[in-house]
């Protein structure tokens, strides 16, 4: 879908849907939305004053001009009440809007900027809100938008370029969000290890990143005994994923982005049950959260050194895998006593934690859908936040609000080790028990940071069960927008 801004009167172009906004309990219509009533006789006022037009958030009204104006439609978009109104209403505006049009069969859709001067929310922002919504509401797997384009409508020609930064902003950020949905949306056997690796050689020559792709034999090398110790039932080769963003040329201390790459998890021989088991190709959703936020990197230019590490690999059964009572060394010299091979997440996080440091990070953030625990505790409404760092928590957690994609900070007390204590390493991978298990996960990463940290456990809110305005069922693609909104402002 090709997406762009005009500088014209929305009355006079020609496309097959134009979509104008109304705020609840709102009488008569103002701006865009009056102009349109006018045009078409007050035919908008109509609506509203029978009722069928409230301007609820995600009401979406039909109205067809007849020829008054050169659209061939007007769909009238509730934002809500205008007091509660901001970005994130945008995005669902747009969202519920442009999947409307195409119900309808439209290919060309023009579009005001939701809500631009309202609650302070600039043009720019209403803009990117408006693009960002358009297009993650549109997202199908494997199908295209089905819109042919979607334009941005402003007859002030002063602020196409305020439109076309918008523009560039939110179809950046809703380019990385859709290749992360696709990713964890692929079956277990095309989304591999190697697959990962492919998507990231492809991003390195779409964007200029440099790319190192370990396999095997250069874990081994780097003795991440953590890592491979997973990886050792494998029957789809594991891959360590580096990618770097690097417009200082090493002058600057890099914002390190982690990714757990499980990409499908059987459990091992603490296998899991079957109930949901092919759901399990979803455990590599905090990978292509990172490669997903490297994408909207590479297409805005970043100025901001950032280095993505994925380590990528299957946790699945056999004769040589990894077992209970099993003893790995992580490739900092820590000792790990297995307990539960189902705790696997942490196993390859530590390894790639570990090496984070040779960068000398300013900053690591991962994502991980790591444990059930942190979906008991906050359920799908956000990630649990982690972190060894109070400025870096409450910079992400600003992130999270700013583009509605929450987090809820845990605790991390010394207390959470406790239960890690072995008798024969330098602690276990899990307490086997379930209090307060997102807790210890999270104090068990901990060992293996020496800078400053978040952990994001997106177990809860890696995908969506029903449709609500940009959030499609299916992979959410969690953590893209707030990567890139902390990322920008780091």
């Amino acid at each position: 879908m090709d997406v762009s801004a005009a500088s014209v009167n929305p009355l006079t172009i020609a496309v097959d849907a134009l979509v104008v906004n109304l705020f609840e309990r709102t009488t008569p219509p103002s701006g865009v939305t009056a102009s349109v009533d006018r045009a078409l006789g007050g035919a908008i006022s109509e609506v509203i004053a029978s009722g069928d037009a409230t301007g609820r958030t995600g009401e979406v009204t039909v109205l067809y001009p007849r020829g008054a104006i050169a659209a061939h439609r007007v769909l009238v978009v509730g934002l809500g009440p205008a007091n509660a109104f901001g970005a994130e209403a945008a995005r669902a505006a747009s969202a519920v809007a442009a999947r409307r049009a195409r119900d309808l069969g439209a290919k060309s859709v023009a579009s005001v900027a939701h809500g631009a001067g309202v609650n302070a929310l600039a043009l720019g922002e209403a803009a990117k809100a408006t693009v960002e919504g358009a297009r993650l509401g549109l997202y199908r797997y494997q199908a295209d938008d089905g819109l042919e384009s979607f334009t941005l409508v402003d007859e002030d020609a002063g602020k196409l370029e305020v439109l076309r930064d918008g523009i560039r902003w939110g179809d950046a950020v809703a380019e990385g969000t859709r290749l992360a949905r696709t990713l964890v949306q692929h079956p277990a056997n095309v989304a591999t290890p190697e697959h990962l690796a492919e998507v990231a050689r492809g991003l390195a020559k779409d964007h200029g990143f440099a790319v190192t792709i370990g396999d095997r034999a250069w874990a081994e090398a780097e003795g991440m005994g953590s890592f491979l110790g997973v990886a050792k039932a494998a029957g789809y080769e594991p891959r360590f994923i580096v990618l770097e963003h690097d417009p200082s040329g090493g002058k600057e201390a890099p914002l390190v982005l982690v990714g757990k790459g499980i990409t499908f998890d059987s459990g091992g021989l603490s296998i899991k049950g079957r109930q949901g088991l092919e759901g399990m190709k979803q455990d590599m959703a905090g990978a292509a959260a990172v490669l997903g936020a490297m994408r909207t990197v590479g297409r805005l230019r970043s100025p901001r050194r950032v280095v993505a590490l994925v380590p990528a690999t299957e946790n699945v059964i056999d004769a040589a895998g990894f077992r209970p009572s099993d003893v790995l060394t992580a490739s900092n010299g820590t000792t790990i006593e297995i307990i539960s091979t189902d705790a696997e997440g942490r196993l390859i996080l530590a390894d790639a934690l570990a090496y984070a440091q040779r960068f000398k990070p300013r900053a690591v953030v991962d994502l991980a859908t790591l444990t059930g625990a942190v979906n008991v505790a906050l359920g799908s409404h956000a990630a649990g936040l982690f972190s060894n760092d109070d400025t870096l928590a409450s910079n992400v957690s600003a992130s999270a609000e700013r583009v509605a994609e929450r987090v809820w900070r845990m605790p991390l007390w010394p207390e959470y080790l406790k239960p890690l204590e072995s008798d024969v390493a330098d602690l276990k991978n899990s307490s086997g028990k379930p209090a307060a298990g997102a807790c210890v996960a999270a104090a068990f990463l901990e060992r293996f940071t020496q800078y400053p940290w978040v952990h994001l456990d997106i177990a809860g809110v890696h995908s969506v069960e029903e449709t609500d305005g940009y959030r499609v069922r299916g992979p959410s693609g969690y953590g893209v927008r707030l990567l890139a909104d902390w990322i920008t402002r780091a």
